[in-house]
């Protein structure tokens, strides 16, 4: 899904049945808020029937004290009624934009991987926050003003009706005409809407885009192709507002011409008839009154209906996120689940012809993935770029599923675990590791948020982290700064491994948890690694000789298939590939061990010549 591309409206009967949806929670409240309105049109339909006595009463010569009276009452108390009316319209309306703000963040935080991945996020928020901000206006305000509206029209019609049938067809036919016209105008304000909107995401897709990666935007030299992409959309918008606006204007003014040139056709009209004597002065000045309060019940109709066309348009946004896939909720009402007190032990994993791709139009990146864990220790995956070596990864943590095969957890195939049951039995470092904005402590207990001050002084300490905290200013409470900005690379990479580990997990995931630290900290997070894997099962993608030969098993892939599995010194012995790597990748020359005739494990999997299908792992 792009946010350049035309979104497709919903039909009319599902986009009422969507409306329904947001408007069922509050719809006594709206229908006390249009009981108020429909007193104060009330009040407005019988101002012209006072003003008709007081014009007879004055040709009459005769006291009108108490119909002023009368006449000032209806429009204080109009007018107070309708206020309120307004208020509780409004204030429920910003409890729908609420509600389906709630619904959106709860339901965009579950969605499944590979729907993040094929939507821009910057799109996504977009419907959080301005899609939502124009469902307030159809949910409420469209709805009542069609039925106060209607109904006033109605009433109005009827009175106007009783005075003078005449006066009545002349007045409808100049509404019939413009009101054709109108008609013609409310599609044209839908489709400037939606492609305004549409723009708009675009606008936040772009942002979050620069903002995401800014170091590399400001080093890049790039702001100024940047920005100009951001006005592009920025212009995008504008262009579709504009139209949208004018097609708004178009039919607002619409209202007032029909007025006018009623008003001017029953003042011809109406005059020759009172100089006919077919109605009074009273009469025709009552009409003509009627004719002007008319003016609202109309505007309010054309309201409702532009409003339509724009929360229509909003409201296919919404629903077609509401349809995205989604995991199933977590039981715990959004905390992380709690690992059950006898599930201590080391889990054990397992892969049976495991195959995968990222979508239906990409070609497959395993095939056939076969390799066993049977609990405890460190595996360390090898093997190309491309190889499938993180997917693995991905896979047990069920970002994603098996295209086909088995992946086992305990000997239960992952498919039956529930989801939040499962993650809370894994640490997972990723390969980017990645810092939340907030403070350090909020980072490290994201994962344990009812983590205890003596645990986390002791994770500390084990990831070396604990001179970092006495080095700055507020401690734990520091700020770390978008995406952790304000730390380096390694001390992202230590914070990540630190809440990986505050979790205590029975499985423990690092996709190159090491990478980016210097030779005494990545020694010292071998040690712990290497302490930690006595109790826990951990697998690590690995390119450093370091973690390779500290490894109880390692797994080389290649094309997304398993070669071999065994340790470091069978496998340098019995497979090319990794004889290669060994030499050329992750093992400096002085450090490449010699060979030694110990004969190879088993492999998990058949011996698989290298593939000549291409290895690159595609971004989904």
């Amino acid at each position: 899904m792009s946010t350049t591309e035309t979104q497709p409206r919903l039909p009319a009967r599902e986009t009422w049945r969507a409306l329904y949806r947001h408007f069922r929670p509050h719809r006594w409240t709206v229908a006390f808020g249009t009981f108020l309105a429909l007193i104060g049109a009330a009040t407005g339909i019988l101002q012209p029937l006072a003003a008709r006595a007081l014009v007879e009463r004055l040709g009459q010569d005769q006291p009108v004290g108490h119909i002023l009276l009368v006449l000032t009452a209806l429009v204080v108390l109009g007018t107070a009624i309708e206020s309120v009316g307004s208020y509780v319209l409004e204030r429920t309306a910003e409890s729908v934009v609420l509600a389906a703000r709630r619904s959106l963040i709860g339901r965009l935080l579950r969605l499944r991987l590979p729907e993040v991945e094929r939507t821009q996020p910057g799109d996504l928020m977009s419907r959080i926050t301005s899609d939502t901000t124009l469902l307030r206006a159809v949910t409420t305000n469209s709805i009542v003003s069609a039925v106060t509206g209607g109904l006033a029209f109605l009433a109005t019609l009827a009175m106007m009706a009783v005075m003078d049938a005449v006066l009545l067809g002349v007045t409808l036919g100049v509404i019939v005409l413009i009101g054709g016209a109108v008609a013609v105008v409310m599609p044209r304000i839908a489709r400037a809407t939606r492609r305004s909107q549409e723009a708009v995401a675009e606008i936040s897709a772009r942002l979050e885009r620069v903002f995401g990666a800014f170091r590399t935007v400001k080093a890049s030299g790039a702001e100024e192709r940047e920005a100009a992409a951001v006005e592009a959309a920025a212009r995008e918008a504008w262009r579709h507002g504009l139209k949208s606006a004018k097609w708004q204007a178009l039919s607002g003014s619409s209202v007032g011409l029909a007025v006018q040139v009623s008003f001017l056709a029953v003042l011809g009209i109406g005059g020759a008839r009172v100089a006919s004597g077919a109605i009074s002065v009273a009469d025709l000045v009552a009409f003509l009154l009627y004719l002007f309060y008319l003016t609202e019940p109309i505007s309010k109709l054309v309201s409702a209906a532009t409003e339509y066309q724009v929360g229509a348009a909003a409201v296919a946004r919404i629903e077609e996120a509401e349809r995205l896939a989604t995991e199933p909720p977590a039981p715990s009402g959004g905390r992380p689940a709690a690992r059950p007190a006898a599930s201590t032990r080391p889990a054990s994993v397992a892969f049976e012809d495991v195959t995968f791709r990222y979508r239906d139009d990409l070609p497959y990146v395993h095939h056939g993935v076969t390799f066993t864990v049977p609990g405890a220790g460190m595996t360390a995956f090898v093997g190309p770029s491309g190889a499938g070596k993180t997917t693995v990864f991905g896979l047990i943590e069920r970002f994603y599923e098996a295209s086909g095969g088995r992946i086992l957890v305990d000997g239960k195939d992952v498919r039956d675990w529930p989801v939040a049951e499962l993650r809370a039995a894994i640490g997972y470092v990723e390969q980017d590791a990645p810092v939340l904005a907030g403070t350090l402590r909020e980072n490290l207990v994201f994962a344990a948020p009812d983590a205890t001050e003596e645990r986390i002084r002791e994770v500390l300490v084990r990831a070396r982290l604990d001179t970092l905290v006495e080095r700055l200013p507020e401690g734990l409470d520091t700020l770390v700064g978008h995406r952790g900005s304000k730390l380096s690379g390694g001390e992202r990479q230590r914070v990540a491994i630190a809440r990986a580990l505050l979790r205590g997990p029975r499985l423990l995931l690092l996709d190159e948890a090491t990478s980016q630290l210097d030779a005494v900290n990545e020694l010292a997070l071998r040690d712990v690694v290497a302490e930690v894997a006595r109790e826990v099962t951990v697998l690590v993608v690995a390119h450093r000789l370091s973690t390779v030969t500290l490894a109880d098993r390692i797994v080389v892939m290649d094309a997304g298939r398993v070669r071999a599995v065994g340790t470091h010194a069978e496998l340098v012995a019995a497979d090319p590939l990794y004889g290669e790597l060994a030499a050329t990748q992750f093992l400096t020359p002085a450090e490449t061990p010699a060979k030694t005739p110990t004969p190879a494990k088993t492999f998990a999997g058949p011996t698989v010549e290298p593939s000549v299908e291409p290895t690159a792992e595609p971004t989904p």
